[in-house]
């Protein structure tokens, strides 16, 4: 990380080029940060799709989050739309982990199995 002065010191607005991704220093449409962000993250995956409850940070309010599934953040967000669906609950995708409302395990270890993927229940 760099120093104060560095951080406030760049471009953050153009007339040549519009606004500025504080990232790499590229115009927005020409950035590529996400791209490279979300090939890091499917290059780090081992194929096991991991199911696990939680509920820390959330008031004790149980949450399923699923992660480890190697698709794009487009095909992710279908993919928990159909899932919250067979579910019946609310959910959200956050950093390429998909997160369900409630206690489903059982219910999304079926319907992922059934779409092909080497599913495991992770935790308690």
């Amino acid at each position: 990380m760099g120093s104060l002065r560095d951080q406030l010191g760049g471009l953050v607005y153009s007339t040549e080029h519009g606004k500025t991704c504080p990232v790499c220093r590229e115009a927005l449409d020409a950035c590529s940060c996400e791209e490279s962000n979300e090939q890091a993250r499917l290059a780090t995956l081992d194929g096991i799709v991991r199911i696990r409850r939680e509920t820390s940070g959330r008031k004790g309010k149980g949450v399923t989050t699923i992660s480890g599934i190697p698709l794009s953040e487009a095909e992710l967000k279908t993919l928990a739309k159909t899932l919250k669906k067979r579910c019946g609950t609310g959910g959200a995708v956050k950093d390429g982990v998909i997160e369900i409302q409630g206690d489903h395990r059982e219910t999304l270890r079926e319907v992922l199995t059934a779409q092909g993927y080497q599913v495991k229940l992770a935790g308690g």
